[in-house]
């Protein structure tokens, strides 16, 4: 098993954190820009949950989600 596999499987068992966490940076950021960036970061926000749930579901992730 190489690197990129132990990472593909850390990341599928933490999914939910990871999202959670870019969720908590994104809407820092959201903050600090008084709200210049909004719409950006929420598409961030969706893509992090797309991903976390393919993640989750199978332990990869598209590059397309």
């Amino acid at each position: 098993m190489g690197i990129f596999d132990k990472a593909k499987d850390l990341a599928g068992d933490n999914a939910d954190k990871i999202s959670d966490t870019v969720d908590q940076a994104t809407d820092m950021v959201d903050d600090k820009t008084g709200g210049k960036f909004s719409e950006q970061l929420q598409k961030v926000d969706d893509l992090a949950d797309k991903v976390a749930e393919k993640l989750g579901d199978d332990g990869e992730a598209d590059a397309e989600a």
